[in-house]
């Protein structure tokens, strides 16, 4: 069967029995602070297994994108050595929240494997959890499977648990004997061996036990099913493959990439390894790029940044220079383009970002190496024939230099890699990765969490109305639930409904005032946690209490003025793609009352012009006064329809879209205008860099729009007066070329000075040794003039060795010369670093000059000892 095959059967047989095909999620877990990538198939039900999410399904079927690379689970290392390691791969996956349990779940894979995909019933082994009798009954009972095929494991292997608490349960694993000849080849190899002779294919995982603090389980009101498995494991097998990457996941890559390479693949095991890295690579940095993550120097963009740098390495190896990956990344389009079409209308982005990556390596791995040099040669001094292990994972963590390339040059110089040091390194790392995602946000997170379950769900409905009724359902201060709150307090208020809008994808939340008979209160700020709406609060009279009626108003100004921010961002984003390519993609926003800010993804900064284009895009949609449409659509007839989802956002089954009709329809929950010429005017601020490959545009609207607007008026108005001219620009060009007139007047000033200077220094001038050589201070002078005079003292002496001093306003300026005919002798940059030590300064440079200098000098009689002692130090 091909793996297309395998992936539509397995949907397509769940579908018929009652289960919800969910699309897969996005590689990028949104809101989830435990995760660095979505690394398995129930990721996106997490909060349905938690009882926080309701869906309109209780059972449902995935094919999961999942990624295992960097944090807690990666892969990384083994990829490429093994024929199952893999950093992106997919999930094929069966749920039931609390609707069929055990014997459905066994019934249902026993069926599929046996029946549709036809494997052989006495190659297929099992194993229960070593308590859970139910389960081993059941399969003897439903499959006829032989007892002695049935092993029982402990919990390291047999049973799941998504955290130290919460839902946990038994889990089941269904293998295939491959064969005596396939794996270790020992004698005993049975069920548990490592090797690959008996295969897992699928983990069943009984969802049956909530764990607490104490380590205590309690049986779950409503049991339910997580079961996970690897496509590409499967496919190998219904495939007569015994390697993953000999499969036709794999096949168009592979060809691809030895085609470019010239190198037969099956010739050797090196190249081969180097072979699978990168297809396994390439897949991974594909969707990474697709699901529009941009490599980075942290969290997930350095995974992203690693993977790539890895893959680039591999290509080199291979004999491949320049820019391989970008030009092959065509093959993954071709391998999955047609299951994923995102790979294909994000291709021309992905390429262009990873030709952008492949560019930067190749310098830095000319850094890397010259880094390696100088270790290398601190070795060789020391007497040492290994290479710090912490040394080498600095390289590795700083500037992705591999680990094999540090192997492969320490051999060369009859040297080898502390490997152990720099594994242990690698696993601090990780532990510290594991720990900066998992915390102090988890930990809130719980809080809000277990709030909800109290107390329910907070209604919004402020997008109708910025005044309502509610009731104060509870109260927290300091992170405690407490009962009431007096004046003076700052405290979360959560109401059964609220018209203040909770901060999140991208707008700020609302403030205003919440009153009754007996107290009033100022809302600071509101945010969304999970499904309620926490309003942060400071208490300015009387006391509240929980169970209050409560009056609550919405900021009528400061609400007015987001949504003229936030309207104002969906025209940008249409403006940005119609001036500089489809390839823009959203990468985060900022909408709030006084400004609005809009990153996107971009290779170069806009010029002028595109600027202005993008401001008579937005302010001509603000002239047509287009009215603003919403709607509540199902999230997959809203994608077929061609609205534009944003990259990171979580979104659940119904959605809302906001439209510009004839401009612009995106997924969005945020407040906007009516119509568009509510907007007022659009004014960009400013357009800039925050990351490698990200772009920022903030601009302002409305009032704060005509602010800007009459602050620049008012400021030339003002230039005009200070110029005594009702054309300042003239003026100011008038101005600019004459102090340009007058700095060249001053430069040749400068050299006639110097050249007059010299000529009284050079007297001072000893001969040792056949070497002329000269040390002096002179007076006032800073760096550049320093060097003006220096340059010409050693064309008027020849062949000599120069420093140089002098102290403007505290500072001591050094520069040292040595003509090219001593060099062999005689270090500039030698020189200056004694003298500049003397007078505790610091400095530097080449063997023919060199330069520094000391910050808040005080004593500039020790600055002279210094400039005597060259003459010694030359001797």
């Amino acid at each position: 069967m091909k793996s297309a095959d395998i992936r539509r059967s397995f949907l397509e047989y769940f579908a018929s029995r009652g289960h919800e095909m969910v699309a897969s999620s996005s590689l990028v877990p949104r809101h989830d602070p435990t995760l660095l990538f979505t690394n398995a198939g129930m990721v996106q039900f997490k909060s349905v297994f938690l009882g926080e999410e309701k869906r309109e399904y209780a059972r449902a079927t995935t094919s999961q994108k999942c990624m295992r690379a960097g944090g807690k689970h990666s892969d990384l290392e083994n990829v490429g050595h093994t024929a199952r390691h893999h950093t992106f791969f997919e999930m094929l996956g069966n749920f039931s929240f609390g609707d069929y349990f055990k014997r459905d779940a066994i019934s249902y894979a026993w069926e599929l494997l046996t029946v549709v995909y036809g494997l052989p019933k006495d190659k297929l082994w099992i194993t229960v959890y070593t308590d859970d009798d139910e389960a081993a009954a059941l399969w003897s009972e439903l499959t006829g499977i032989p007892a002695e095929r049935v092993i029982r494991l402990g919990a390291k292997d047999n049973f799941w648990q998504m955290g130290d608490t919460g839902p946990c349960g038994p889990c089941s694993e269904i293998l295939i004997d491959q064969g005596e000849d396939i794996g270790c080849r020992m004698p005993d190899c049975r069920v548990g061996c490592d090797c690959d002779r008996f295969l897992e294919l699928w983990n069943l995982v009984f969802m049956q036990f909530n764990r607490d603090e104490s380590g205590a389980l309690t049986p779950l009101p409503k049991p339910s099913i997580d079961t996970g498995m690897g496509l590409e494991r499967i496919a190998a097998v219904l495939q007569g493959k015994h390697n993953n990457f000999d499969t036709d996941l794999f096949a168009p890559i592979i060809t691809a990439i030895s085609a470019k390479s010239g190198v037969p693949y099956m010739k050797s095991q090196e190249t081969d390894v180097s072979m699978r890295v990168m297809a396994d690579h390439l897949r991974a940095a594909a969707f990474l790029l697709a699901d529009g993550l941009m490599p980075s120097n942290e969290g997930r963009g350095y995974v992203l940044r690693r993977i790539i740098r890895r893959a680039s390495r591999h290509a080199k190896l291979l004999g491949m220079h320049g820019p391989a990956l970008s030009e092959l990344l065509h093959s993954v389009q071709t391998a999955m383009g047609d299951v994923y079409p995102q790979i294909a209308t994000e291709h021309e982005r992905s390429r262009m970002l990873l030709h952008v990556e492949e560019d930067k390596f190749a310098r830095t791995l000319e850094q890397g190496v010259r880094i390696l040099d100088g270790i290398i040669e601190k070795a060789q001094q020391a007497g040492s024939t290994a290479i710090p292990g912490d040394e080498v994972f600095k390289l590795y963590d700083t500037f992705g230099f591999p680990l094999d390339l540090a192997r492969d040059i320490a051999r060369d110089k009859n040297l080898h890699v502390d490997e152990d040091g720099f594994h242990r390194e690698m696993e601090v790392q990780r532990e510290r990765a594991r720990a900066s995602w998992v915390g102090e946000e988890e930990a809130v997170a719980a809080i809000y969490r277990e709030l909800q379950t109290e107390i329910g769900e907070t209604a919004f409905v402020g997008y109708d109305a910025t005044e309502s009724d509610a009731v104060i359902r509870a109260i927290l201060k300091n992170g405690k639930v407490v009962t009431e709150a007096a004046a003076g307090e700052e405290v979360e208020l959560f109401f059964d409904r609220t018209p203040f809008y909770g901060e999140s994808g991208g707008q700020v939340g609302d403030t205003g005032v919440v009153l009754s008979g007996s107290f009033e209160a100022e809302v600071v700020t509101t945010k969304k946690e999970v499904a309620l709406h926490a309003h942060a609060a400071r208490i300015t009279y009387g006391k509240v209490r929980v169970w209050d009626k409560v009056k609550c108003v919405v900021s009528a100004d400061a609400r007015k003025a987001t949504a003229r921010n936030h309207t104002a961002t969906h025209l940008v984003h249409t403006a940005l793609r119609s001036v500089i390519g489809d390839h823009v993609k959203q990468a985060g926003s900022l909408v709030s009352p006084d400004r609005m800010r809009f990153d996107f993804a971009h290779f170069s900064g806009l010029e002028k012009q595109e600027i202005n284009d993008i401001e008579d895009i937005v302010n001509a949609a603000i002239l047509e006064n287009i009215a603003v449409e919403t709607e509540v659509s199902d999230i997959q007839d809203a994608l077929k329809s061609g609205v534009t989802a944003l990259f990171g956002e979580k979104y659940g089954e119904k959605v809302r879209i906001v439209r510009v009709p004839g401009v612009s329809a995106e997924l969005c929950g945020g407040t906007h205008c009516r119509n568009t010429g509510e907007i007022g005017i659009f004014a960009v601020v400013s357009e800039g860099s925050v990351a490698s490959g990200i772009r920022r545009i903030e601009a302002v609207t409305g009032r704060a729009a005509f602010a800007l607007l009459r602050e620049k008026r008012d400021e030339l108005k003002k230039i005009g007066e200070l110029l005594k001219a009702d054309k300042p620009m003239e003026r100011v060009e008038k101005v600019l070329s004459d102090l340009k007139d007058r700095e060249k007047e001053i430069d040749a000033l400068k050299a006639k000075s110097a050249s007059q200077d010299s000529l009284s220094i050079i007297e001072k001038a000893q001969e040792i040794g056949g070497v002329k050589i000269l040390s002096a201070r002179v007076a006032d002078m800073d760096a550049k003039d320093l060097r003006v005079l220096a340059d010409n003292i050693r064309d008027r002496l020849g062949s000599c060795v120069l420093v140089l001093a002098s102290v403007k306003d505290r500072q001591a300026g050094l520069v040292a010369m040595v003509t090219k005919d001593l060099t062999a002798r005689f270090s500039a940059g030698e020189l200056l670093k004694n003298i500049a030590a003397q007078v505790g300064g610091r400095g530097g440079g080449k063997p023919e000059m060199a330069q520094g200098g000391v910050a808040n000098i005080s004593d500039t009689a020790l600055l002279d000892t210094a400039l005597a002692s060259v003459y010694e130090l030359c001797r």
